[in-house]
């Protein structure tokens, strides 16, 4: 691996919103303000604490909006490259389809688009390189889907129990994940898939070759409800 540098974060924010509708009927979930600004900004003032060079992110549903939100095409100074996705890809084959964009030697921080955390990513960012795996995920103990299993070494033993192998912690995913390029040769092109049956492909190979690092410091917020969102948009308004 290079340095331990991650220039590009890869913000996904091409989903439909489906949880947050009426909310997101003309508008990208990410879009939608949290204390008086587009959720996708908290992401990218995340990013910007491990000085990220530039943002990418997927659009779908309402992708104009996006222009419209960033219309000089970054975020305080930070260039936004936008890759639209005609056909919702879901998250493998929507990092498949920016693989053009990033270099041989480069890896990118994938970011779920609909959360809002502060947990600190300096720890999941040490991880991957001591690591020296394909691609590192931040895990937490708590919160309401305990769906990622890690063994007594750290790594990534089973998600969503498809493999039935408990390790020996269930775990949340944060939905932030480092991801080598050296990983996309292993997604279609094209291909409409989740990540998680390509990381578990890859665990039935190499029990040691999915990365793990449990971050519990910070707040962590997933945005499933118009009640959560609405919450959570009062208490920041506060």
């Amino acid at each position: 691996m290079a340095s331990k540098q991650i220039n590009t974060a890869f913000i996904l924010g091409a989903g439909l919103g489906t949880r947050l509708r009426p909310l997101t009927e003309n508008i990208p979930k990410p879009l939608l303000p949290i204390g008086g600004r587009p959720i996708i900004t908290n992401a990218m003032e995340h990013m910007h604490s491990i000085d990220v060079k530039r943002f990418i992110v997927n659009t779908h549903h309402c992708a104009e909006k996006y222009a419209e939100a960033f219309p000089e095409g970054n975020w305080q100074g930070i260039p936004i490259t936008l890759r639209h996705e005609p056909v919702l890809l879901d998250t493998a084959g929507g990092i498949k389809n920016i693989e053009d964009l990033i270099a041989d030697d480069e890896r990118i921080i994938v970011y779920n688009g609909d959360i809002i955390t502060n947990l600190p990513i300096a720890p999941l960012v040490d991880k991957h390189f001591a690591g020296q795996t394909e691609v590192t995920l931040a895990l937490r103990s708590r919160g309401p889907l305990l769906n990622v299993n890690v063994d007594k070494e750290g790594f990534v033993c089973d998600i969503r129990h498809i493999l039935k192998n408990e390790g020996i912690k269930s775990c949340l995913f944060a939905g932030i994940y480092i991801v080598e390029k050296s990983f996309l040769k292993r997604l279609t092109a094209g291909k409409i898939e989740s990540i998680v049956l390509p990381l578990v492909e890859m665990i039935k190979e190499n029990p040691r070759s999915v990365g793990a690092v449990v971050i519990d410091d910070g707040n962590w917020y997933d945005l499933g409800t118009v009640e959560e969102y609405q919450r959570l948009n009062q208490y920041a308004a506060r």
